[in-house]
């Protein structure tokens, strides 16, 4: 480890040179005023005796030069510094400390009430109270840190510059290629795409729906969608560009969860977990969730009692998942939200704030069939409890949980309709009964019989949804189908036909029980209907 003297912003700073070492970077965070600067890409701590003497007590081995030791401050240093003027809102220096937290584009602060305080924190631009989290966040605006450093002065009890993850290597060099548009699929169903600064290929990206732009990774993204596709590679190849497509594998290789065979005395989830969440009423679905969620959360910390798992670990916790496991955005926050689970509701603990971004949601277009397609599978499928099971999924725009758990007495043949009770968000809803459907009905209960399910397992009890997602894969493949497809591939289908039949959106909303509109609307960016009529640019130019 080296150390030297540097100025940064006009201030002198004890600049600290070593190999990435986590170790390292916990003692050094433990200096008074230690900062990351990407400037010099070094850490550095003040130019004083002090934090030179903490160094070397921390540090044995460390390299200086002898003529770069700080010398002792004048001895009217610390009468200047008394006899500066206190900011206007007279605020003395008190054991209420401040803690403020800077992680990638935002600054987040936690601080006593004060009246002067908060006035001073809604002079900076865009600044906000978040009322979830009980702290201010601030935007990392140049110059912001430094004025809340200026004027909050001794009452900060921590200070901390949370490091940004670097962009990857490989995405540098696609960067830097001025002729190409590099169009990438990630496992999250959206598609990056990376070039140079083009104006018109920004603008047609911008005509896409759902897209955004990543300020950080300098990147596009959009929803996969292959009609995404063709469409920017005919302005490419309109503007003379070169196109390319491929699949991002970075994600493939990543760390297994736990298990039981990985660890000693594996831990199961505490049972007072399990009881609040059905105390509560949550559905079985986000009970198994939250439950396997938190006990992954435990094992990690296998060597600790559950109540002595503090903040900084949960932290610790959530960033292994995302670097380390590599999962996805909605696994992410299910485990922020289990663990928030245990220690808020459980235990009674109060509402915490973790210094970890949650990540966006990603907007993705789902896969949809074609009506061709979907005949293709019913067609493919010779059980007849199979087939009524997929006909119906189809017909009336069911969730897979609704379809295994549909019961004889909601088929109501007279008005031609389906009740479905109790689903997602502990809603009822009427649904349609398709004519087709209800005579593949009446065929498959004269074969089966049927007690109390509409569709009975070996053992009398419900279908299981596992069983019926396998039915499909079964009846795609003998099809011809390539898409990668599930249950729910059959309700976006029921909703985009009626759409493209000209079936009204508030109507389709209403079939498919969604509480907002904007969640039916996404329909409305699948559909091809009238897509004939519209002609490419491409067509009108003398070539």
């Amino acid at each position: 480890m080296k150390v030297s003297k540097i100025t940064h912003k006009d201030e002198d700073r004890i600049k600290v040179e070593f190999p990435y070492n986590q170790q390292y970077i916990a003692l050094l965070k433990q200096v008074t005023d230690a900062k990351w600067s990407r400037t010099h890409m070094a850490w550095h701590v003040p130019y004083t005796n002090e934090s030179f003497r903490q160094l070397r007590n921390m540090f044995p081995d460390l390299s200086y030069d002898k003529k770069e030791e700080p010398k002792p401050a004048p001895a009217l240093a610390k009468e200047a510094i008394s006899a500066m003027p206190l900011p206007k809102n007279d605020l003395q220096p008190n054991n209420n400390g401040i803690f403020i937290d800077v992680i990638g584009k935002r600054i987040f602060v936690k601080l006593p009430k004060r009246e002067g305080d908060v006035c001073f924190l809604t002079t900076l631009r865009f600044s906000r109270w978040d009322a979830k989290q009980f702290c201010w966040v601030v935007p990392n605006y140049p110059g912001n840190l430094q004025l809340m450093q200026d004027f909050f002065k001794d009452r900060i009890s921590s200070l901390i510059i949370h490091e940004v993850q670097p962009i990857d290597i490989e995405t540098k060099k696609l960067l830097t290629h001025k002729n190409g548009v590099f169009c990438i699929k990630t496992k999250t169903g959206r598609l990056k795409v990376l070039f140079a600064y083009h104006k018109h290929i920004a603008g047609v990206i911008k005509q896409i729906p759902y897209h955004q732009w990543d300020d950080h990774n300098k990147w596009w993204t959009i929803p996969f969608a292959e009609k995404f596709i063709d469409l920017i590679k005919e302005h490419c190849i309109a503007q003379g560009l070169e196109f390319s497509y491929e699949e991002d594998v970075n994600n493939v290789h990543k760390m297994a969860r736990i298990t039981p065979l990985d660890i000693p005395n594996y831990k199961k989830c505490p049972d007072s977990f399990s009881l609040k969440l059905r105390e509560l009423r949550y559905s079985e679905s986000t009970l198994k969730t939250y439950t396997n969620s938190f006990e992954e959360f435990i094992n990690y910390f296998h060597k600790h009692e559950i109540d002595k798992i503090d903040e900084p670990m949960i932290v610790a916790y959530l960033r292994h998942l995302v670097i380390e496991r590599k999962v996805s955005g909605s696994y992410q926050n299910q485990a922020i939200n289990a663990i928030k689970f245990y220690y808020e509701r459980v235990l009674g603990g109060q509402r915490k704030f973790y210094f970890i971004d949650r990540p966006l949601r990603e907007k993705t277009l789902p896969v949809v069939l074609s009506e061709t397609e979907v005949s293709a599978i019913i067609k493919a499928t010779t059980n007849i409890k199979h087939k009524a099971m997929l006909m119906i999924a189809y017909s009336a725009g069911l969730r897979i949980s609704e379809v295994i758990n549909l019961k004889i007495k909601d088929v109501d043949s007279n008005r031609m309709q389906l009740r479905v009770e109790q689903s997602k968000g502990k809603k009822d809803r009427y649904t349609l009964l398709s004519a087709k459907t209800l005579v593949v009905l009446r065929e498959y209960f004269l074969a089966y019989k049927p007690k109390e399910w509409m569709f009975e397992g070996a053992k009398q009890e419900a279908y299981t949804a596992r069983s019926l997602q396998m039915v499909l894969h079964q009846s795609a493949t003998k099809a011809g189908i390539k898409k990668k497809i599930s249950m729910h591939t059959l309700r976006h289908s029921f909703a985009t036909h009626l759409l493209e039949n000209g079936t009204d959106l508030r109507y389709i909303q209403s079939l498919l029980g969604h509480e907002s509109s904007k969640t039916t609307e996404i329909y409305t960016h699948i559909t091809t209907k009238g897509f004939d009529q519209i002609k490419s640019p491409l067509d009108k130019l003398d070539i």
